[in-house]
């Protein structure tokens, strides 16, 4: 009860604040013949930001899931858990337009001749009047909610996807769904994220049909389907979509997010540090390109790959990932000290000793790791002055080894010319008698 306390308050709380953010548009429909509602939510950040896009995400009865959606795509952007996203409600409840907008034919599972033009509504419509009216990125996701749900799977099985991200709160599954999900998902050339939340609370008939299609999904062999089921049995159904909704951002946008223990355990802990290098810095790519939001390696994912780079192969990617740090942190004393590091272990202690001061510059005097950091600079000048001595040591024994050397040719030379002067006086001895 307390969790579903937690995201009343987060909805009473946001209201103020996005309301100002979100527009009522009149959509004349030439699909649909008529006038639909549609609210529209647009980040503060978006006139600030020209040149950003954004994703963007339509959601189906917008009367009960736009304003838990906006309350949690706001926390969830705050927290730097997703991005900022455009969001799209459709209004479908004022004459109960929903049960027209999403009817499906009870034999083929199919949309009726209505809910087509609805669908077309959508397709052609309104995903178009948002990608030339707004800078929407190439990420698009679709949520719905019992019957509205079953609905925006019709766009995922069609030829060519909508949408990267289905969010199916409770789906009323159309009979045919299950099998309509097993011929399309091995076809699948782009990323999809498709999640499902459901429970007892749903009626054994309407839930078992559910755990059905969670029970073929699961057997996907399609690297670019990523999927996620929530049983929650101890919720209700209105108040399963707040916890939906919230765990829905968390598994679509999870790519978003710094990377968490379970995405190092799965694809990271394996590879070798130029992988992990080039993995890090596609993540940020992908981000761009896929949510719009062009943001710098996060320091926390840096430090997630530290271990791979410095315990792998001897270390020698040090350098590599500390000129990649100054590239993003110029400002950081991190990249200098892992180029430092990349020195050091190699014995190379004047350029070692450059990199360490370089970073220890770089620290303000209210830093309270300035005195540690340190430290890599007073190690590596004893390591110089330890070297220095070994070196004239080496030298003194060199010389001495090459003075032993010499004083023994001479000996042998010394005794070469004795055993001559010997045979010689055999010799002469022997021509005498």
């Amino acid at each position: 009860m307390k969790k579903y306390f937690i995201y009343l308050v987060v909805l009473f709380i946001s209201l103020p604040f996005y309301a100002q953010e979100t527009t009522i548009k009149e959509f004349n429909s030439d699909e649909l013949s008529t006038v639909r509602l549609l609210k529209i939510y647009v980040p503060k950040s978006y006139e600030d930001s020209p040149d950003r896009m954004y994703p963007l995400t339509i959601i189906l009865d917008s009367e009960f899931l736009f304003d838990v959606y906006v309350a949690n795509a706001k926390l969830f952007a705050n927290k730097d858990k997703a991005p900022e996203q455009i969001i799209v409600g459709i209004v479908q409840n004022q004459k109960r337009e929903r049960y027209e907008d999403c009817a499906y034919n009870k034999i083929t599972s199919m949309p009726t001749e209505k809910s087509t033009h609805f669908y077309r509504f959508i397709r052609n419509e309104v995903l178009n009047y948002m990608d030339v009216n707004y800078r929407i990125s190439p990420f698009k996701s679709i949520v719905g909610n019992t019957l509205t749900a079953n609905f925006i799977n019709y766009f995922l099985i069609e030829e060519d996807p909508a949408f990267n991200a289905y969010v199916n709160l409770n789906p009323s599954y159309a009979l045919d769904i299950n099998a309509m999900l097993h011929s399309k998902i091995p076809t699948i050339e782009n990323n999809t994220f498709y999640y499902i939340i459901s429970g007892e609370y749903n009626g054994t008939k309407k839930h078992e049909l559910i755990k059905n299609v969670d029970a073929l999904l699961k057997t996907s062999q399609n690297e670019n389907f990523d999927y996620r089921y929530d049983e929650i049995n101890n919720a209700t159904i209105v108040s399963s979509i707040g916890q939906g909704i919230s765990n829905s951002l968390a598994f679509v946008f999870d790519q978003f997010s710094a990377i968490s223990k379970e995405e190092y355990k799965k694809k990271i802990a394996h590879m070798s540090p130029p992988d992990a290098i080039e993995y890090l810095e596609k993540k940020y790519v992908d981000i761009e390109y896929l949510f719009g939001a062009n943001i710098k390696i996060r320091e926390k994912d840096i430090f997630a790959i530290e271990g791979i780079i410095m315990d792998k192969e001897d270390g020698d990617y040090l350098e590599e990932f500390g000129k990649m740090i100054n590239r993003l942190y110029p400002e950081s004393p991190i990249g200098d000290y892992y180029i430092g590091k990349y020195y050091e272990s190699g014995n190379f202690y004047k350029k070692a000793l450059k990199y360490y001061k370089n970073g220890y510059a770089k620290m303000s005097n209210d830093n309270p790791n300035k005195d540690g950091y340190y430290q890599n600079v007073e190690r590596v000048l004893t390591l110089q002055k330890e070297e220095i001595t070994d070196k004239i040591k080496f030298d003194k024994l060199e010389k001495e080894e090459k003075k032993e050397e010499k004083a023994t040719k001479t000996l042998e030379k010394e005794e070469k010319r004795k055993r001559k002067e010997i045979e010689k006086e055999k010799k002469k001895a022997a021509k005498d008698n």
